[in-house]
């Protein structure tokens, strides 16, 4: 079975800076693997564990500084680590995006995407359902666990507003997972030996037969009119000022 995990490069800071295009600008700016796609690994792995010729490949999309969360899935237990990186797809929306890692991953070759339910970047969880729709293939959202299995088919138990369902889909197909409530895997000495000597490979626009028409700002159908930090009111309840950092202001509540 050929497993993607699709994992996101998200700033590990509240000072977030703009381009020109209100765009979120990445290069430079410290950086972590977003939260949610730990989960999306771990049920990868899971799945390893659980059957034989399971290969999982991540794949992320951002500058050459995206390398650092790849290796980083390389020593939790993935495989190998695509990159798909080119100025030309800097500014893309979550359409654009979804259109470029739909590409990629056509190239790598899958039975099952696994993503993150959301980026803490952005929070829209449209990328993952986006893939699906570029490549007609079934999806899942919502997803707490992979429970098992069989016959070419998952079974999924995905969380709803009032409890529960378990979902059965055939491969090949997408699953977005969520934070679940158990410890998702650290590196091991020697998984981070295997992530120093690993080269993560990498795909320019051109690669994986994109135009600029496709993806970057011009293949975006989404334009953002304005970026700005809420104003941060501290009469409101306790709930809002302990996480007034969300807004960007936990710098002058330190500072006041």
């Amino acid at each position: 079975m050929k497993i993607v995990v699709c994992i996101k490069q998200v700033p590990d800071t509240s000072d977030i800076k703009w381009t020109e295009n209100n765009t979120m600008q990445r290069e430079g700016v410290e950086s972590i693997i977003n939260p949610f796609d730990l989960y999306a690994i771990e049920q990868a792995l899971n799945i390893k564990k659980k059957l034989d010729n399971v290969e999982i490949t991540a794949l992320s999309m951002g500058p050459l500084q995206a390398e650092e969360i790849l290796k980083y899935a390389i020593s939790l237990g993935c495989d190998n680590g695509v990159l798909l990186t080119d100025k030309k797809f800097a500014g893309a929306d979550t359409y654009a995006t979804g259109k470029a890692l739909a590409a990629g991953i056509k190239l790598l070759g899958y039975d099952l995407i696994l993503c993150g339910q959301f980026a803490i970047d952005g929070d829209t969880a449209q990328t993952g359902p986006s893939i699906a729709s570029q490549l007609k293939i079934p999806q899942v959202t919502f997803v707490k666990n992979l429970e098992r299995y069989e016959e070419n088919s998952l079974y999924a138990i995905r969380e709803l507003e009032d409890g529960e369902e378990t979902v059965k889909v055939e491969l090949p197909a997408l699953v977005c997972v969520l934070k679940g409530d158990y410890e998702t895997t650290r590196p091991t000495i020697n998984g981070i030996k295997k992530a120093q000597n690993s080269l993560i490979t990498k795909y320019s626009l051109e690669d994986i037969g994109l135009t600029t028409d496709d993806t970057g700002i011009k293949g975006s159908p989404t334009y953002v009119s304005k970026a700005f930090r809420p104003e941060h009111n501290r009469g409101e309840c306790t709930y809002c000022q302990t996480y007034a950092s969300l807004a960007g202001k936990i710098k002058e509540y330190i500072n006041e």
